[in-house]
């Protein structure tokens, strides 16, 4: 071999840039495969007890027609455990994590019985932790800590059961749940664990815990009476420093907050919403921000963070590989991968979407415990309780009413109209699914209402005059942010809503009709609400100064109680005329949806 000094003065700086970079890569490669360490997380958010596939599915990208979108059959619990057991089997160095709304507004299978099934399937499961959710809180701090300890309920919650598992006991969750944001108003003490960290292998891994801040808005508020919901970004700021001064290097955040994304199920165009502005707040030390609480899903990377949400009920995994380096136990972000993995379950008949998202099998284990509660809820859930002529969907709360909201708010004035009442409203957040018809003649089950309103609120009907009535519809806008959030109306309602108007003069009084006569200021009212907006849920207060309040049946009973008594002699129909008449300065209306 020809030394340097044999060769041409011109070739000796070119030789020694390509020796130089040979003793780069031979060096560096090396140290790479001996101090990097992968470790997978697998996340779900906003399951919901949703144990069973239903109607469930994803949009994807159409085999045939990639630029439009086809329903992928997605979720059940025993599916997704399948594709965990995929997912740890090719690499075993992982940890499970639900981001939030584990249960709460659950189907029948899993509320039937206090959501106990959903935590019996998650210990099945071998979920690592589960970041609480504002849903953990709908029946209170109490119950939720009963449903992290253990032990059958004493409470009675309408016709829900406890400790119905086959071992007729109820053992409680063997993973924690954690929360680095709510604390007792009074001491400062954490409801919860604020942060778990888990060892794999040779590295360790912080995960911090936190709630959206909204919470006490969207829960019972006698529930968490005594309990303060922080800033979330703040939190996570601290316990983060407090994890570095204690040697951990990795740290994820689990926030249940989300925001939104265009681009597809795995994409991030255009992000936006909370969960954004949350991220640009952290500390630079947490690595990864799983969301929640939207039901969106995007993999965004923000200031050279993963940001993921896998939509909700088990419809997607999120998956995330983590690159850490073996010494300094931190985070390479740059060889850091995540994914959205779609939970495809067979359900459909479309061969050519087998082929790109192979269906995962049912586990067996999981299975058979989905199987034990499904026969004990299937002679109340499979009960016919009506027919409907179409689908009752809904539409999300800045858009006015739907078919969804007029069908409850109608059959809850019907239920209370003994109690003297004249108008009812339901809340959009309360509708947690479209109600929509069976084959062959258009049946609806108590299963399909329950699901449509799971939350088991009773009926309340109370005075208001028409001065606070009128207060209470100029407050479903509030903020800035330009977006009303409309309670939906019974049939005995109706007004015109200008979103240009100042505030106080959004809803044009002489528009106001209740049971076809003018709405007058200085008249009482009889209301039916839930007792959720009873409370001031949705921060919709004026409901507290009503009077003579007057109890009444369950919500999910006078819906079925309607659809029963006006479907016996045809399928109720859709009333598709809106009650809340929108109009610009033009004195436009939008068309009907």
């Amino acid at each position: 071999m020809p030394s340097m000094s044999t060769l041409p003065a011109a070739t000796w700086p070119a030789l020694r840039r390509l020796l130089l970079a040979v003793v780069a890569v031979a060096l560096a490669w090396p140290l790479h495969a001996r101090e990097a360490v992968t470790v997978r997380l697998i996340a779900f958010n906003d399951l919901h007890g949703h144990l069973e596939p239903g109607d469930n599915a994803i949009a994807v990208p159409d085999p045939r027609n990639p630029a439009a979108q086809i329903a992928l059959p997605a979720g059940g619990i025993a599916h997704l455990a399948s594709a965990v057991r995929q997912l740890q089997a090719e690499q075993p160095a992982s940890v499970l994590i639900s981001s939030g709304d584990l249960v709460g507004a659950s189907p029948l299978v899993s509320a039937l019985f206090r959501d106990e099934p959903t935590i019996e399937v998650m210990n099945a499961l071998g979920l690592s932790l589960n970041a609480a959710g504002n849903h953990e809180f709908d029946h209170g701090v109490a119950e939720l800590r009963r449903l992290i300890a253990g032990g059958c309920a004493t409470e009675p919650r309408g016709v829900a059961a406890t400790c119905a598992g086959m071992a007729r006991s109820y053992d409680g969750a063997k993973f924690p749940f954690i929360a680095a944001n709510v604390e007792d108003a009074a001491t400062g003490v954490p409801l919860l664990a604020p942060v778990a960290v888990r060892q794999i292998g040779s590295v360790r891994i912080g995960f911090i815990g936190a709630v959206t801040r909204t919470t006490p808005g969207i829960v019972m508020p006698a529930g968490i009476r005594g309990w303060r919901f922080t800033p979330e970004a703040a939190a996570l700021n601290r316990h983060a420093r407090q994890l570095r001064a204690e040697g951990v290097n990795a740290i994820v955040a689990v926030v249940h907050e989300g925001g939104d994304a265009d681009g597809g199920f795995d994409g991030c165009l255009n992000p936006r919403g909370p969960i954004f502005d949350i991220v640009r707040a952290l500390d630079p030390a947490i690595d990864v921000v799983l969301s929640a609480h939207t039901h969106r899903s995007y993999n965004c990377r923000i200031d050279g963070r993963v940001v993921i949400q896998g939509a909700s009920f088990g419809r997607l995994l999120s998956v995330i590989d983590l690159a850490i380096d073996r010494t300094s136990g931190a985070v390479v972000r740059e060889e850091t991968q995540a994914r959205n993995v779609p939970v495809a379950n067979g359900r459909g008949s479309d061969k050519a979407l087998d082929v790109i998202y192979p269906p995962f099998p049912a586990d067996e284990q999981i299975a058979a415990i989905v199987a034990h509660y499904r026969n004990r809820v299937a002679p109340l859930a499979d009960r016919p309780v009506g027919r409907i002529a179409a689908a009752f969907e809904r539409l999300p709360a800045e858009q006015g009413d739907s078919p969804a909201g007029r069908l409850i708010a109608d059959a809850q004035l019907a239920a209370t109209r003994g109690n003297g009442a004249q108008i009812a409203f339901t809340n959009t957040g309360g509708i947690r699914s479209p109600l929509r018809p069976r084959e062959p003649n258009g049946i609806v089950t108590y299963g399909d209402v329950f699901t449509m309103q799971p939350f088991g609120n009773t009926l309340v009907t109370m005075t208001l005059t028409g001065a606070q009535l009128k207060a209470l519809l100029e407050s479903q806008r509030r903020g800035t942010s330009g977006r009303a959030h409309f309670l939906q109306p019974s049939a005995s309602l109706t007004y015109s809503w200008r979103d240009d108007a100042p505030a106080g003069a959004r809803v044009i009084e002489e528009s106001i009709t209740i049971e076809g006569k003018p709405w007058r200021r200085d008249a009482s009212y009889r209301i039916t609400v839930n007792s959720y907006l009873a409370a001031g849920g949705d921060r919709f207060h004026h409901f507290l100064d009503g009077t003579d309040h007057t109890g009444g049946a369950l919500d999910v009973e006078a819906l079925a109680q309607y659809l029963t008594q006006h479907s016996a002699q045809a399928p109720v129909a859709l009333d598709t005329q809106p009650r809340i008449v929108r109009r610009s300065g033009q004195g436009s209306q939008p068309p009907v949806r």
